[in-house]
């Protein structure tokens, strides 16, 4: 729709909502280069609702769309549309309402502002009702939330699809130990449950991330799996944590438990992080067998590179850990056996993601150049 026809819908539709969202602003907004026409439709959005003419909002979010979903309600009348590289926006109106639409990527956020909640409710219902798209679900596959801060939407968590294999399946990739360690926690069910805190600890490369996906799909039954993107900002922000402590629980089930998963925290958790992390460690704590972690079925899960012996005495003190698994390497037996060769296997053994390497034919020459790429979903 061209800038000319847009206008032309705005201006033919002004009757049934009184005053043009252009008009009802009542302040001044100030437009440079730096502003899309995403955000000047946003801010048109705003002006029914802050004059009081439509004083009830509604909002919901959709993390994934069906491509042919309009989310515009029955007999609604287009008053501005623009795209943008990362989104695109709508602005419509009806008789005592007015909606946008904000689209990203396969998500949208979908607003409404009316003259009384009733109607809100109706027109947010029409607009998004059957709109959702839903993939099929795969065995193999395990629902995984991911929490992140957007600079539009504040604390947000999206919902993926991720592969994961089965605990028999992957057991092969660890030494005997943490396969011993591992068993125990793949059973784990709620009513084994004493310590909040999940700690993998040991170096890159040897499959801790992998171990999590497998065990997000061992607990998937019971147990809602959350991973947080920036965790250096989460034990930061209180709006950002409290957000989080309190949750976004999937379905209806009650007692359903939630695991937060948060990856490389190694300044987080070392045994000087309470001098250089200022509150984020306590935050931590508090969060596992706090006050803040009463009454929530939460666990905390954590991956470091660290030594075990680096870290906080208050992370591993008796009690606290559910589990607290070193992932180290496979010895040199388990690395041939897992190869079929020994060509290339160090010595000492080899992690996983040399292993993976040594199978796509990188030399161990060389090899710390190739780990970062070649490690991948097993660090």
């Amino acid at each position: 729709m061209s800038a000319n026809q847009g206008q032309g819908a705005g201006e033919s539709a002004v009757e049934p909502s009184g005053t043009p969202p252009e008009r009802s602003l009542p302040i001044r907004l100030n437009v440079d280069d730096s502003d899309s026409p995403s955000d000047v439709v946003d801010a048109l959005f705003l002006g029914r609702f802050a004059t009081g003419e439509q004083p009830h909002a509604l909002s919901t979010t959709l993390d994934r769309v069906k491509p042919a979903a309009t989310l515009l309600p029955g007999g609604a009348r287009l008053l501005r549309a623009a795209k943008d590289d990362d989104r695109s926006a709508l602005l419509a109106e009806g008789e005592g309402w007015t909606l946008l639409v904000s689209r990203w990527s396969r998500g949208a956020d979908v607003t409404v502002t009316a003259t009384d909640a009733e109607l809100a409710e109706r027109v947010l219902k029409e607009a998004t009702d059957g709109a959702a798209d839903e993939p099929e679900p795969q065995p193999e596959n395990v629902t995984m939330g991911f929490w992140y801060v957007s600079p539009r939407r504040g604390p947000h968590r999206t919902t993926r699809q991720i592969g994961a294999g089965t605990w028999d399946e992957i057991r092969p990739n660890y030494t005997a130990p943490v396969a011993g360690a591992m068993d125990r926690l793949m059973a784990v069910t709620p009513e084994d449950i004493t310590g909040r805190l999940l700690l993998l600890h040991g170096p890159p490369g040897t499959g801790k991330t992998s171990a999590l996906r497998t065990l997000a799909r061992s607990w998937r039954d019971w147990c809602q799996v959350d991973c947080v993107l920036d965790p250096e900002r989460l034990f930061s922000d209180v709006g950002y944590l409290m957000d989080i402590a309190i949750g976004e629980d999937e379905g209806t089930a009650k007692g359903r438990w939630r695991l937060l998963l948060l990856e490389d925290c190694d300044e987080l958790i070392r045994g000087e992080a309470k001098h250089t992390a200022g509150q984020a460690l306590s935050r931590l704590l508090n969060l596992t067998d706090g006050l803040l972690g009463q009454g929530r079925n939460v666990l905390v899960g954590v991956t470091t590179n660290e030594d075990l012996e680096r870290l906080h005495p208050a992370v591993v003190r008796p009690g606290r850990c559910l589990a607290r698994i070193e992932v180290g390497p496979l010895t040199r037996a388990e690395s041939v056996a897992w190869l079929g060769r020994e060509e290339g296997v160090g010595q000492d053994g080899s992690t996983l993601a040399e292993l993976f390497a040594l199978r796509r034919g990188i030399s161990a020459v060389g090899m710390p150049e190739q780990r970062a790429a070649e490690a991948g979903l097993y660090l």
